[in-house]
């Protein structure tokens, strides 16, 4: 994050704002790219009163938004073809494993996935793509993907600016508690929300047969 920080830094602001929303962007869309360390930075280089925050958030949020409905665009005609293509070139990111954790997560709660992926490195990376190929409806898709998008970027951006310094130290030395901590906090929710959705459809699924059992009854 240090590299990225230093070149921001000697960057012009617009320019600054410009990387901030083509890298998110690009990442949403599919491409495993450093986003969310290039948010961090912004928010941070905003401290020193070289960067606005709220046009750190604003690039963070558009990039955000844009790049997911892309990568939607992307998965719906390119679907299954796409995903193994990309396994191939990076085994890392779009591997089997990851793909069906992915799949699992959308079956369970598609609009769950789309918000909550927006914190968890994997989904942020698969949740436009992986909604466009499942055939995840856009009217569905579209207010999770703007919800997600502001409350990641515009939270990460008013944390990081808000804290400051200790921000910087405190990321620097505990990113991989924040990476396991949001990953556990973004299952746990999407698993949650996911049997909570089964319990609906149970529930839908059963009405139909009492009905016809009382008609039967009724019947007779």
């Amino acid at each position: 994050m240090h590299d990225i920080e230093l070149w921001l830094s000697h960057a012009p602001a617009m320019l600054v704002y410009v990387t901030v929303g083509l890298l998110i962007g690009l990442e949403s869309m599919g491409i495993p790219l450093p986003g969310e360390a290039t948010l961090i930075s912004a928010a941070l280089l905003a401290t020193t009163g070289t960067v606005d925050p709220v046009g750190v958030a604003a690039a963070g949020i558009t990039g955000a938004v844009v790049g997911d409905s892309l990568g939607y665009l992307i998965g719906k005609r390119g679907g299954r073809k796409l995903l193994d293509k990309l396994g191939g070139r990076f085994p890392r990111h779009f591997g089997p494993a990851k793909i069906r954790t992915a799949e699992r997560a959308f079956a369970t709660s598609d609009i769950w996935a789309v918000f909550f992926g927006r914190f968890i490195v994997v989904l942020r990376i698969l949740a436009g793509p992986i909604a466009g190929t499942l055939g995840m409806p856009y009217k569905r898709f579209l207010p999770a993907n703007v919800a997600g998008g502001i409350v990641w970027a515009g939270g990460m951006t008013a944390l990081m600016y808000t804290l400051g310094s200790a921000a910087r130290i405190w990321f620097d030395q505990y990113s991989w508690l924040i990476f396991v901590g949001g990953l556990v906090l973004g299952l746990g929710i999407t698993a949650l929300a996911g049997l909570l959705a089964r319990r609906r459809l149970l529930a839908t699924a059963d009405e139909p047969a009492e009905e016809e059992t009382r008609e039967l009854v009724s019947s007779h």
